[in-house]
């Protein structure tokens, strides 16, 4: 745990790695600030909420997790999952949702399941990642053109209807906006100037429609100001609030019906579905960005430990209003072409957004709603991969597509929960899958080996290789019952056998028994100890004239030809 402010503490850490450090915070808090607003937006609450998950999680995360240059936040891949929440259970359902995501993601750290999840298919990463762009993009289509629809957020097909149906509403000053500051995305990200495209076209959206709304009539766009309020006490206003994150119990903020949304189990077992996706996205989509960022910056990341402290941030982050958090790739991507080397860096970024809150309000509230949209519409198409797509489907195995294919559309066509749910399942039949076709038991023919050349007919020789669990066992040790009438030992090389679980031992029984009814002697060669300990526990033990265990092939061969007593 907390190991990568560890790894700093004992690093030669100088006054130059901190200048670098001071330098990519601020970058990353410029690109952060906007961006934490959009994805609030985007999942349904207010857009301080989004800056308060920066600052929490971007500090806590930082300071508890594995990666020495991750940084923490709310995502785009979250969306798909937290929208829905928001509109059936209020502001209070998703924070309480966010707070059991982080003790599932502390679980999985200590149960040490970052290895794991590191190992699931890049099929199945990226029919989420470009399921969830396709959806993020088609909700914002609302905002871009100022289309007047009610809540979005159902079902992709009834989202895309409901557009459809509400095109004559569009209206041309909201989609001039948003096709400028979208345009203005696009070529400035060509000038590749170190100056965040995001921040031109989102200035660029602001005036263009502050002069508009000077020089031509009646022109108007919904605008941070206009569409966000808050309500402190006595102190009322519009856009986002001046003040420092405050304090909340999550449960009595308000729930789906507008009142405190309150605790009980029955509420906890209706979230606990949403909860596992949250965890499962944001453990792949923070240990993703992790290899990324080490990839990059040559460092080297603890899986495990940043579970914990994407844990213990999601954990922290609810009780001061902020949003389910995980580590963002393409800001941690700027963090360390921006000299990043540690989690000072997280901090500075943080701390810049904290002072933005209290500083920039005014001047955020005039952000139009539609520059919101097309910047996040930017980030959907940047998160769907759509090359990286297009090329597993060109080049992948039929197998590898079919996944891809059907994470995408479960993702798109349903939720993510279906889809998390549907996709990890998915990951883990391929490994067995994989894994029991490097399985197998070969019967040595005479030619194929020296040292059985001559040997008597009523002797055969198996060679067995690849790890003994269940699926594999059975396969590898079917050819064992199906044996010639003349055969009286079989003797198995059993030295590349990397493991046996209980399906392989009760297989063994098996064979053992049928072999030792019909006379045959079993010699079992070159078994690791381990392995040999875990038979013998089962069960499974030296007997003579029925079942030998020798070190060597040599040794096996030697006995096999001994005369029988």
């Amino acid at each position: 745990m907390f190991s990568a402010i560890k790894e700093t503490a004992r690093s030669s850490y100088s006054f130059e790695s901190l200048r670098s450090d001071l330098f990519a915070g601020l970058t990353i808090g410029v690109i952060a600030l906007p961006l934490s607003m959009a994805l609030a937006i985007a999942t349904g609450v207010a857009p301080q909420h989004g800056l308060y998950t920066a600052i929490v999680a971007g500090i806590v995360i930082a300071l508890s997790g594995g990666s020495r240059v991750n940084i923490s936040g709310p995502t785009a891949a979250f969306v798909v999952i937290l929208m829905p929440i928001t509109q059936i259970y209020g502001i209070g359902g998703l924070l309480i949702s966010g707070l059991m995501a982080g003790f599932i993601l502390v679980g999985m750290g200590m149960a040490r399941l970052g290895t794991l999840i590191q190992i699931v298919p890049y099929p199945v990463t990226i029919g989420f990642t470009a399921g969830i762009g396709v959806v993020l993009a088609t909700l914002q289509i609302k905002d871009f053109l100022g289309l007047s629809i009610g809540l979005m957020g159902g079902h992709y097909i009834e989202n895309i209807e409901a557009l459809v149906n509400a095109l004559p509403t569009l209206r041309l000053e909201e989609m001039f906006i948003g096709v400028l500051t979208f345009l203005t995305l696009l070529l400035w990200t060509r000038l590749k100037t170190r100056i965040p495209a995001h921040l031109v076209a989102l200035f660029a959206g602001s005036i263009a429609a502050l002069l508009a709304n000077l020089i031509i009539r009646d022109f108007n766009v919904a605008t941070i100001g206009s569409r966000f309020h808050y309500n402190l006490g006595s102190i009322t206003g519009s856009g986002i609030p001046p003040f420092l994150p405050q304090f909340v119990w999550p449960w009595e903020l308000q729930g789906g019906s507008g009142s405190p949304i309150g605790i009980s189990f029955h509420l906890v077992k209706k979230l606990l579905p949403s909860s596992f996706a949250i965890a499962i996205l944001g453990a792949l989509e923070s240990l993703l960005c992790a290899t990324v960022a080490d990839g990059m910056a040559g460092t080297k990341h603890d899986p495990n430990d940043e579970l914990v402290g994407q844990g213990i941030g999601n954990i922290v982050t609810p009780f001061f209003g902020g949003i389910p958090a995980t580590a963002a790739i393409a800001r941690t991507a700027a963090n360390i072409r921006a000299g990043a080397s540690s989690p000072v860096a997280s901090v500075v970024h943080a701390i810049f957004i904290l002072i933005g809150i209290l500083i920039l309000t005014p001047v955020l509230a005039y952000i139009p709603m539609a520059s919101m949209a097309a910047l996040l519409i930017m980030v959907a198409w940047n998160m769907s991969e759509a090359k990286h797509f297009v090329h597993i489907v060109k080049v992948a195995p039929r197998s590898d597509v079919a996944i891809l294919i059907t994470c995408f559309s479960l993702t798109v066509l349903f939720d993510m929960e279906i889809a998390v749910a549907v996709g990890m399942g998915l990951a883990g039949a391929l490994f067995i899958s994989r894994t029991i076709e490097l399985t197998d038991a070969k019967l040595i023919e005479r030619h194929e080996h020296p040292h059985i050349q001559s040997l008597p007919k009523n002797i055969v020789l198996y060679d067995i290789n690849g790890p003994l669990f269940f699926g594999a066992a059975q396969k590898a040790l079917s050819g064992l019952t199906t044996l010639r009438p003349e055969i009286t030992v079989v003797i198995l090389d059993m030295s590349d056998v990397t493991m046996i679980d209980m399906t392989a031992m009760a297989a063994m029984e098996t064979i053992i028994e049928n072999l030792r009814k019909k006379g045959i002697l079993l010699i079992i060669c070159s078994l690791a100890p381990r392995m040999i300990l875990k038979l013998r526990r089962a069960g499974v033990r030296k007997k003579a004239g029925e079942i030998e265990f020798v070190r060597t092939l040599e040794s096996g061969i030697k006995l096999a030809t001994a005369p029988r007593q």
